[in-house]
């Protein structure tokens, strides 16, 4: 069918202008924050605070600056359950030192309550439509999820990952392994695994494990750092990762049905 001249005319012209609203960024870096009810009150603050702090260091500063472009754009979202995601600093375009102060600064020390259950699947999907309607063109577009446990509501996470891996966004990983929060019958020993093999992926991807809380606000300012720069590692993997063995991707869902039914809630 014939589009007629004038409506073609309309849409070339939309397309255009569209383009030239896009603002172009080295990177889109979306901030996925893990504040399920796993996580204690000082589990919730450490985290807040340790990426305000990173956000403003001078290496993570300098990464943003120093690319092609020499501007990024960052959002910071929290998440929990399927349908519990909230964004906390929506997209902004970082292009000086005191843009990056100005965003670690707004992220402060406020908090607030912890959401119920852990649905990466559903911090996955939501964070890629969040990328792509932010009218933002980025030469990357990366997921950086935290989380202190395995998916235990949602869609499993293998399929949503490979979803979101074929729009163009890369994602990465960093299990707490804190086991600060609600004890062990929650606890997966082996959840850097299960985020290498289950959780992470496209080019570049790779995962950070942090054991303990003394050493979060290092690990985040390396992760920003290599995310930002857009470097390219080989996956970084604890020194107990198995190259030959594959995690159970559904280790959350059973944990979360086993203690179910042990201790009766719905």
């Amino acid at each position: 069918m014939r589009v007629p001249t004038c409506l073609a005319a309309l849409l070339l012209g939309w397309g255009t202008a569209h383009a030239q609203l896009a603002e172009e960024v080295d990177v889109e870096l979306l901030l996925l924050v893990d504040v399920s009810r796993s996580m204690t009150p000082n589990e919730l603050e450490i985290q807040r605070r340790g990426y305000a702090e990173a956000l403003a260091a001078p290496d993570v500063i300098d990464a943003m600056l120093g690319g092609f472009l020499g501007r990024v754009a960052i959002s910071y979202a929290e998440w929990a359950g399927a349908g519990s995601q909230r964004i906390v600093i929506e997209w902004r375009i970082l292009e000086s030192a005191e843009d990056a102060r100005s965003l670690s600064d707004d992220l402060g020390i406020a908090f607030n309550p912890s959401m119920r259950r852990t649905s990466i699947s559903g911090a996955l999907a939501w964070g890629a439509r969040h990328i792509e309607e932010n009218g933002i063109d980025g030469l990357r577009r990366v997921i950086d999820i935290s989380g202190d446990g395995p998916n235990n509501e949602g869609r499993p996470v293998p399929g949503v990952r490979d979803a979101v891996i074929s729009r163009g966004i890369t994602i990465n990983g960093l299990p707490l392994m804190t086991q600060e929060g609600m004890g062990q019958r929650w606890h997966l020993d082996d959840l850097d695994q299960y985020y290498a093999d289950c959780v992470i992926g496209g080019p570049g991807a790779f995962m950070l494990p942090v054991y303990t809380w003394a050493e979060f606000g290092a690990a985040i300012r390396r992760k920003l750092v290599l995310e930002l720069a857009g470097s390219l590692p080989e996956r970084i993997l604890p020194a107990q990762y198995r190259e030959e063995e594959t995690a159970d991707c559904l280790a959350g869902e059973r944990i979360w049905e086993r203690n179910r039914r042990i201790y009766d809630f719905p």
